[in-house]
């Protein structure tokens, strides 16, 4: 399934052995005193109160008299202790412990049994009670009224030594938030008690609300309250000291009523479910490490037949609200949405119907999400109770008992990836699997395995860009916030690293360091040997890319993530850029690999096979992607591609591509190919073809490599063009006494004279190179040549 749950706590097997083991010995004893005494027929009664922000679990049950016990389990230590029992049938509304397990506070009301009288106080329903449990000493009254409370300490985030004051927030039916400053004192060793018990300061943190929410995590509290009929939510932040403030207000697009009254994680009571107290909308705030923060929202439901539902994008600014058909409606379905936390994700999930994946960070790309119906089999395999997203991806199913931390399925994710044949679906899933961050170099391999066999599967977007893309943002954005806003994270958003600057030799010479350095990051992270043959030659072009991608990145990052240092960015840096160049390499790894090629290989006196092929159609591939993405490749690169080109493609093809951009001529290349091959009529065609598509400096030093009469003749005919460029024309009667005429051709005569007259002027400035595949008699017949049609003849 997409979403795996792992248990960390279950009272079944947490808590249970415990108390039966309490059990045998009270019973062995003969007597109480020696534990609470609990007989099996009470274990139903077992349940999860309240979860801590030191993860310590608060539970209660009944023993054999009726009486409620309080129990709790040390996360940590994974130990069970009673911590106190109230001699009433009573029914807990809420219960919280402080940090040190010193002092209890719990709300309760009189379990409701006919015939029976109000114990608790005249004209109270609900008995909120502190009481000082280490030892068990007093217990203090802080309300008896006719309204329901919950309460809840606050954690302060210093825990290295016990705190001289506790603060315990009290939140109010009637819809009012107090907080308590409760202090304590040492006695007689380890006995805890209140100081000045008969006053407690307090002080009202807030009122007139509809909903609130306690994240326990980064002690905040979210609350709602309406002003002119607008919902306006507020959070305020709690400190070590009894200090708090406001931390921000902001209007929400939602319909709440002003009778209505919610709680969200302030403890699990049944209270919570009854029609009184609940409008059976749900809502929430999710918070997360990035800065992100979201509220979720789905209003009550006036027909089962659909289901709408809104997140809140605070950190984007902007929202979004789905529209979900339902069709038939299962009656065993429990009724009720359920919102959870997974870090880069929210889940909407609806139990027998459908699992939304919202992608919280990118939700401006809707593909980024992904939508599971009842078709899917993940479904049925998520719990149908309901469940209760905590701080830090903790999920609470009050109903088994169970505390789970929440993730996402890298394995079902993959297995979903190559099962799926939407592109939506595709792209959602890619992005979901990088997320999960779980062993990345095993999860590349198999994406790119993945890649290889569907490489021409998508019809939306290119699966190599956004493997490179996604991949090279998830590696680095742990690093900092924000980074979405700084790094490109999908290949369906436009990204120019280009520059039209002109730079001095300095300045190029860096990005060629930058380009050195990268480099090196690279293969120093890389110790295994390559089977392609890459970074085995220089390649200026793509140098200078790697290097001006460094060098523009490095100012972009230096710009915006001022408070960051800059060896830090350097090193940021360094790593993205050497990862782009590497996804591309295990790309080429893994293609060679699977097609057992070897760099011996490539010559080019063999015939191309099936397997060079498709290699040669993977790099293809990879240059598209990284041509509309402006992203260096890795040197060599182009030689590979140039060479696999001329042994797979027909001549006309081959200088298609050529002509196109899509094959390179780099020096390397096109010198292996003019040293190998031999001058069969064939050869000749495609080297007199590749010689003419060549840059003139770079055809120029080329043409000396092949010992032919074409290339004999060209280079003549570029040795008397440089000749007579700086030509400054002499008087004909100058010319005429210097030499005797030889040839019986006037413009002939006159043409040698010429060239002659030059190279003697400047020996050293003109020297002949190349001369050993030069006819001497070429030069003439160049030269008349192109006097031949310079005059029109």
């Amino acid at each position: 399934m997409a979403l795996r749950l792992i248990a960390d706590f279950d009272l079944g097997k947490d808590v249970l052995p415990w108390l039966r083991g309490q059990l045998a010995a009270s019973a062995a004893a003969g007597a109480r005193g020696g534990g609470p005494g609990v007989s099996e027929n009470n274990y139903e009664c077992l349940r999860v109160q309240n979860v801590e922000r030191n993860r310590n679990i608060i539970y209660t049950y009944k023993d054999d008299k009726g009486n409620v016990c309080f129990g709790l389990y040390d996360y940590q230590a994974k130990q069970n202790e009673h911590l106190y029992t109230f001699e009433k049938d009573l029914q807990v509304v809420s219960c919280s412990v402080n940090r040190e397990k010193t002092l209890l506070a719990a709300s309760l009301v009189q379990a409701a049994k006919e015939g029976r009288s109000n114990e608790l106080q005249p004209g109270s329903k609900c008995l909120t009670l502190l009481v000082e449990i280490h030892p068990i000493n007093n217990v203090k009254v802080l309300k008896a009224v006719d309204s329901y409370i919950w309460v809840q300490f606050l954690y302060p985030h210093i825990e290295s030594r016990p705190q001289p004051k506790n603060h315990l927030l009290l939140l109010s039916e009637e819809k009012y938030i107090e907080q308590f400053h409760i202090q304590v004192v040492q006695e007689d060793g380890n006995r805890v008690v209140i100081k000045n018990s008969g006053h407690l300061p307090k002080e009202r943190v807030a009122e007139d609300f509809v909903w609130a929410q306690w994240d326990m995590s980064e002690q905040r509290l979210y609350y709602i309250d309406l002003k002119k009929s607008r919902s306006v939510l507020k959070c305020i932040q709690f400190y070590a000291d009894e200090h708090f403030n406001l931390m921000f207000e902001a209007p929400l697009d939602i319909s709440l009523s002003v009778s209505g009254f919610k709680l969200v994680n302030f403890g699990y009571s049944d209270l919570q479910d009854q029609e009184e107290l609940s409008e059976h909308l749900t809502l929430c705030v999710f918070t997360n490490h990035t800065g992100s923060l979201c509220v979720c929202y789905c209003p009550n439901f006036d027909s089962w037949e659909q289901i709408t539902y809104s997140v809140f994008y605070f950190h984007k600014g902007h929202s979004k609200t789905f529209t979900t058909t339902l069709g038939s409606v299962d009656s065993r379905v429990t009724k009720g949405i359920t919102f959870l936390n997974l870090d880069y994700y929210v889940a909407v999930y609806l139990p027998g119907h459908f699992f939304h994946l919202l992608n919280i960070q990118h939700p401006d790309l809707i593909c980024h999400s992904l939508f599971l119906t009842e078709n899917s089999e993940v479904i049925d395999m998520l719990p149908h109770s309901p469940l209760q997203s905590l701080s830090g991806s903790l999920v609470l199913d009050s109903c088994s008992g169970k505390l789970y931390r929440a993730f996402l399925n890298q394995s079902y994710l993959l297995e979903f990836l190559w099962s799926t044949r939407l592109d939506c679906e595709r792209m959602a899933l890619l992005h979901c699997v990088l997320s999960c961050g779980q062993d990345p170099q095993q999860l590349e391999a198999k994406i790119i395995q993945w890649i290889s066999e569907n490489i021409s599967a998508c019809h939306s977007f290119d699966l190599i860009q956004e493997f490179i893309i996604a991949s090279s943002y998830w590696s680095i954005y742990p690093e900092t916030s924000n980074m979405d806003k700084l790094l490109p994270y999908s290949s369906l958003l436009t990204w120019d690293t280009k520059t039209g600057k002109r730079r001095s030799t300095v300045y190029v010479r860096n990005i060629l360091d930058n380009a050195i350095k990268v480099i090196s990051n690279l293969e120093a992270k890389n110790l295994e040997p390559r089977l392609t043959p890459l970074f085995q030659e220089e390649d200026n072009h793509q140098q200078l890319l790697i290097g001006l991608m460094v060098s523009e990145l490095r100012d972009h990052l230096l710009r915006h993530l001022q408070g960051v240092e800059k060896k830090k960015i350097e090193q940021m840096v360094l790593d993205y850029v050497s990862k782009l160049l590497d996804l591309i390499c295990q790309i080429l790894e893994a293609s060679w690999r699977k097609h057992n090629l070897h760099p011996w290989a490539l010559h080019f006196n063999r015939q191309a096979s099936a397997a060079e092929f498709a290699v040669f159609h993977i790099m293809t591939r990879i240059l598209e992607a990284t041509n509309t993405l402006f992203l260096p490749l890795p040197p060599g690169f182009h030689t590979l591609h140039m060479i696999l080109g001329v042994r797979c493609l027909p001549l006309h093809n081959l200088l298609h591509y050529i002509d196109h951009g899509v094959l390179l001529l780099t020096e390397a290349a096109v010198t292996r190919l003019m040293k190998d091959l031999d001058n069969t009529e064939k050869n000749e065609k495609l080297k007199f073809s590749i010689i003419m598509r060549l840059p003139p400096l770079t055809g120029q030093k080329i043409c000396r490599l092949w010992d032919h009469p074409v290339s004999s003749n060209m280079i003549s005919r570029n040795h008397v063009k440089q000749l007579l460029q700086n030509y400054n024309k002499q008087p004909w009667s100058s010319v005429m006494d210097k030499s005797s005429f030889s040839v019986e051709f006037l413009p002939l005569n006159y043409f040698i004279h010429i060239l002659t007259d030059i190279e003697s002027s400047n020996p050293a400035l003109y020297a002949f190179e190349g001369h050993d595949n030069v006819d001497a008699k070429f030069v003439e017949e160049a030269a008349l040549k192109h006097t031949a049609m310079l005059l029109g003849l």
